[in-house]
Parts: structure tokens; C-alpha cells; sequence
């Protein structure tokens, strides 16, 4: 080739197999073209000095609620927002949950179309499944929409899920839908609470002698969580499906999975941000309610050993935008849910390497694992030639001061205000396009749409294969 688009020069690249190399990047197309020395010729229209900086894949957030009611992306700052605070967290691909009871493919066209209008990073989507029309539909979703994942919220028992627009279910539909996946290629994204437990739990008074936090984490805890995350594993199993148990919050959840990925390999694990950084004693009050709730110091120690071991695939974000007016309550009366796909990759990464986590492995779980389990890999989720130029690249000795200002989201809020993230993204790339340059966000949206025909086993096959 004569000339390439861009040059990255001077920085450590992380490679795979190799890790962090001195090399120079080439970017046409939108693509790396080139990964070559430091020294060698090669003419690019644009050269970028990053030296002190360290070049990685772009992250990847499996877990995002867009909408104002989180249950679908229908206004344009719905998609330019949130993914405004994505890029400047160096997130570069996000996968979003439609929530509907109606068909999906009419709310698939409408979705696709407000994103395709203002999102800087590249999307897919999942489906929130809860009517027996959803599940004949499957084969469809994934061969003609390029949706191959599907949630299924396992507390949706009786009015349960009315608030959003979602019917009652039971174990009878989870099981049928576990087997059409399993046929399908796809995977079940289940959120796992026996509500049963939590009904009966929420007859006790509430005790709020260790603060708000603690006080929600009492009527959803850990047992309620690890019980339902045994009963999709096992009935995966009897299905032949995959399954990936999404923001994973506690040591019983995580140890649950463990014990039944021993028996039957197709279970993954998605733990969060949030729990990965906050505890129930974390001074943010309502603005920290969530579901799965806050856990207390030891079940976050365990959810990090997760990670340095492999037994947590990945860690999403479950960002959600609701504004702050809905958190400034009590936390009887707060909504659960806040913003943080801004934050995954400064706070995993930055938090892991002052724990010793490996580079490698924070790498594979805030990037190349989710390419890999939702059907992207090798166009995502790796540096190699011939794979989308989407990366982050950041300063592992710098410092990066978390506030609302900077996270952009209409949510108007984080839970982590004021906190130091001990890394800085420099620049983050979609496709070879600057998203944002010296920390400045552009204004040029050039975010796609990620069609996904394989998630969870299939998916793992596939990447294996060297397919997408």
C-alpha cells in the first residue's frame, strides 16, 4: 500500500499472546493494516506520537440499558449521550437491552434507526424475551436481525415486571426458551433473583441501622441471587444451552456458577463495575441502588479473585440513564440503577493493576472475551491485522477524576463523584475514527450497527474457527 490513513507511533501496544510490544500501528479503512516497528518506513496521511501511552483494544460493554424508562433507545440524545460517555471512557462497542412484550422486529427497526443517528460507538443488541410469540421468534431474530442473545428476567413472576411493560413467567418458559436458543446458536443472558425469597423478605421491617445500602442489599441477598443462578445453570444443561449469568454480585453467585461450570461448560459470567468498586458502605447513598444490590467488602474481594482466575468472563457496566430526580429518595422509594459505562475500563483497569491483576486478563475481560461469547471476534475485542481499528489508548500512570460533568449522561449523576481513577483514556478510536482526541469528545458520530448471527458456545466455536 502507498499510504496509509494513520500512523500510531511510539507507544506500547498490547498484543495477543505477546502483551504490551513497542510497536507502530497502520490504520486504512477503518481497519489496523499494519502492525510494524517503531523505526520502519511506512507512509501514513496522518502520524500520532503516543509515546507513554499504551495501546489496547477498545472496550467492550456487554450490559446497557438506553431510553429514558430503560426499556428502549427512542431520542436521538438517547443514543448520543450514553455513548458520548461510552468513547470517553474508552468503551468502543456496546450491547444494548431492548425491553418490549410486543414483537421485536418492528422495535428493532425503530431502535436501530435512533442509534444509527447519533451513536459514537458501534451497537448491537439483545432482546428482553416474556411472551411465548418472543420465543417462536428466535430463529428469526438471530438469522434475520442479527440478535443471538436474549434476557430473561427470571423475578418477572406475576406483576413483577409490569412496571416495564413485561409479563409474568415462570421456570416452564425459561426452560422452553433455553432449548430454542440452544438450537438456535444463541444464548440466555438470565438475571437471576428468586423473588419468591425476596417477597417474603420484604414482610420483615426494614432495618437501616448500617445505613440505606446495606439495608437494600438485606432484602435481595446473596442466597436469592446463587439459587436462581444453580436453576438456569442446570436446566441449561438439560437443554444444551448457553447461558451467562449477567452482573454477577456476590461470592455465592460466583461460587453457584463455579460449581455447575465443573459439571456442564457452556455458563459464563458477567459481574459489574459497580461491584467491582463500591460496597455497602460506600458513601453515595440512594444513588448506589441497584439490583442486584451493593454487597458488603468481602463479596467484592471475591468478585476480584473472579476476575484474576477467569472464573468472571467479562464486566459490563448495566448503565442506565433514568435522571437523578428518580435516586434522590429514600431507598424504599429511589429506582435501582445508575450510569457507569463511562467508567468500566478507567475503574476495572486501573483498580486491577493496583491489585496485581494481570494486564492480560483485564484486557480479556473488559475486551476480547465479550467479542468472543457475543459474536464479534476477531473484527472486535483484538489488535491483529485485518480487525476494526477500535482503540483505547491510555495512560497507566495517569489519574482520571470522575464527575457528572465528565461522564456526559442526561442521567445527570454518578455514584462515583469525586472519585480518582488511576488511569487516563488519551484517545479513543472507532474504526480508525478519532471518538475522542487528547480527551476531547467529537462530534463526528460514525457508530454501526453489529449484526451477531452466534452468542455463548456457538460464538466460542466460531472465534475458534477464526469466523465471525
Amino acid at each position: 500500500m502507498s499510504e496509509y490513513d494513520l500512523r500510531l507511533h511510539g507507544g506500547r501496544v498490547f498484543l495477543p499472546d505477546v502483551g504490551q510490544t513497542e510497536a507502530d500501528l497502520l490504520v486504512h479503512d477503518g481497519l489496523i493494516a499494519g502492525i510494524i516497528g517503531r523505526d520502519a518506513p511506512a507512509a501514513a496521511r496522518e502520524s500520532v506520537d503516543l509515546r507513554g501511552c499504551t495501546v489496547l483494544p477498545g472496550a467492550i460493554d456487554p450490559h446497557v440499558h438506553l431510553g429514558k424508562d430503560i426499556r428502549v433507545p427512542k431520542d436521538p440524545d438517547d443514543a448520543e449521550l450514553e455513548t458520548a460517555s461510552a468513547v470517553a471512557g474508552g468503551v468502543t462497542s456496546m450491547l444494548v437491552y431492548l425491553m418490549s412484550a410486543d414483537p421485536y422486529e418492528q422495535v428493532h427497526e425503530s431502535a436501530k434507526a435512533v442509534m444509527e443517528s447519533g451513536s459514537h460507538t458501534d451497537f448491537g443488541f439483545h432482546f428482553v424475551l416474556g411472551t411465548d410469540e418472543h420465543v417462536s421468534a428466535v430463529p428469526a431474530y438471530v438469522r434475520e436481525l442479527g440478535v443471538s442473545s436474549f434476557k430473561f428476567f427470571m423475578n418477572f413472576r406475576g406483576d413483577e415486571g409490569a412496571y416495564l411493560g413485561m409479563p409474568g413467567n415462570d421456570d416452564g418458559f425459561m426452560y422452553e426458551l433455553l432449548g430454542t436458543t440452544a438450537d438456535a446458536g444463541a444464548m440466555v443472558n438470565p438475571h437471576p433473583e428468586n423473588i419468591e425469597i425476596v417477597r417474603r423478605l420484604r414482610k420483615d421491617p426494614p432495618d437501616e441501622s448500617r445505613g440505606p445500602l446495606h439495608a437494600w442489599h438485606l432484602t435481595r441477598p446473596p442466597v436469592v441471587e446463587a439459587e436462581a443462578e444453580q436453576r438456569v445453570a442446570y436446566l441449561a444443561a438439560d437443554t444444551g444451552a448457553s447461558a451467562y449469568a449477567v452482573h454477577t454480585s456476590s461470592a455465592a453467585g460466583l461460587d453457584a456458577m463455579r460449581m455447575q461450570r465443573t459439571a456442564y461448560p457452556n455458563l459464563f459470567v458477567e459481574t459489574c463495575t459497580h461491584y467491582l468498586t463500591m460496597t455497602t458502605s460506600s458513601p453515595c447513598g440512594t444513588y448506589g441502588k441497584v439490583n442486584p444490590p451493593l454487597r458488603p467488602e468481602a463479596d467484592l474481594e471475591a468478585l476480584w479473585q473472579g476476575v484474576a482466575d477467569g472464573s468472571v468472563d467479562t464486566v459490563g457496566s448495566d448503565h442506565n440513564a433514568r435522571h437523578r430526580s428518580f435516586k434522590e429518595k429514600d431507598i424504599w422509594s429511589a429506582s435501582a440503577g445508575f450510569p457507569g459505562t463511562g467508567v468500566l475500563l478507567p475503574l476495572t483497569l486501573g483498580e486491577g493493576l493496583r491489585r496485581g491483576v494481570p494486564l492480560e486478563r483485564l484486557v480479556e475481560a473488559t475486551s476480547t472475551r465479550s467479542a468472543k461469547l457475543f459474536g464479534l471476534f476477531p473484527r472486535k475485542g483484538v489488535i491483529r491485522v485485518g480487525s476494526d481499528a477500535d482503540l483505547a489508548v491510555v495512560d497507566l500512570d495517569g489519574t482520571t477524576e470522575i464527575s457528572a460533568d465528565s461522564q456526559h449522561s442526561a442521567a445527570g449523576y454518578t455514584p462515583w463523584e469525586g472519585r480518582q481513577a488511576p488511569v487516563r483514556i488519551v484517545h479513543t478510536l472507532v474504526r480508525g475514527h478519532f471518538a475522542v482526541r487528547d480527551g476531547r469528545l467529537s462530534s463526528t458520530l460514525r457508530g454501526s450497527y453489529l449484526s451477531r448471527r452466534h452468542s455463548g458456545a456457538s460464538a466460542l466455536d466460531a472465534a475458534e474457527r477464526g469466523q465471525t
